[in-house]
């Protein structure tokens, strides 16, 4: 269970709270499924934002065995997501949706600081 006071731990990731970002339902049971595949069990989504892509900027998602020190930790829907401080200032109101969509499929980042996006709709800009 993350930290109830929501204040940083001494030795690992702040806490955040689904303010920043959050998972959709079906989100979260693929990624349950996934992280237990890989045997992560205190694991989680990790979310950046990285320079690229079509309007300028592009979401980056893995699944890493835990958060790093600097990342910021939120708990949705029983899942923990990890963002770096640098990619928070991005994905402030962010949801992360999953799609078994035969052309659109996979997970897909709903973000109300998008200003652009671009077709395929992997790349945005603020």
């Amino acid at each position: 269970m993350l930290n109830p006071a929501n204040a940083p731990t001494s030795s690992g990731p702040k806490v955040g709270s689904e303010k920043l970002v959050r998972l959709s339902e079906a989100a979260s049971q693929h990624l349950l499924g996934l992280l237990e595949k890989k045997g992560y069990s205190a694991g989680a989504l990790k979310v950046a934002v990285i320079g690229g892509g079509c309007s300028g900027l592009q979401y980056q998602m893995e699944l890493v065995p835990g958060g790093g020190p600097k990342d910021i930790l939120i708990e949705s829907r029983g899942v923990r997501i990890c963002v770096d401080p640098k990619s928070a200032v991005f994905l402030s109101g962010s949801e992360v949706d999953f799609s078994t969509d035969l052309q659109k499929g996979g997970f897909r980042v709903t973000n109300p600081n998008a200003r652009a996006t671009c077709s395929c709709g992997d790349s945005f800009s603020t």
